[in-house]
């Protein structure tokens, strides 16, 4: 811990992974100050609808959106030399199923860039 001022600050030291996971659970929970700390100033998110928006736009946009999910499981979390790489399984809240794969790329504990990849039906 260190202390400036009156301002403590706790740092921990997390792996590419743990970040990775980090956002997604502060996404499920809507905990948009715990996410927001998680990505860097210059965040970039690309995805079939979204192409390299900032920080801003991706938290406007897409970050209110679990509410249309009633279940999401990680079937594979892999940490590569290009990022970290989730496969991931979500409920809709019709029931309906469906996979995801992201890309993502987390430099000096932040997130710098997300690219989804958008998969069919499951079921």
């Amino acid at each position: 811990m260190f202390l400036c001022g009156d301002i403590r600050t706790t740092v921990i030291h997390m792996s590419d992974t743990e970040v990775v996971l980090a956002s997604f659970d502060a996404y499920r929970r809507q905990d948009a100050a715990a996410a927001e700390a998680l990505f860097a100033p210059h965040f970039r998110f690309t995805s079939p609808q979204d192409d390299h928006i900032d920080k801003a736009s991706f938290m406007e946009r897409c970050f209110p959106t679990a509410h249309l999910f009633t279940d999401s499981d990680f079937l594979e979390v892999i940490e590569t030399p290009h990022g970290v790489l989730c496969l991931y399984e979500n409920e809709h809240t019709d029931g309906t199923r469906f996979r995801n794969v992201e890309l993502i790329r987390v430099e000096g504990g932040l997130i710098v860039e997300t690219q989804v990849f958008f998969g069919g039906p499951v079921g």
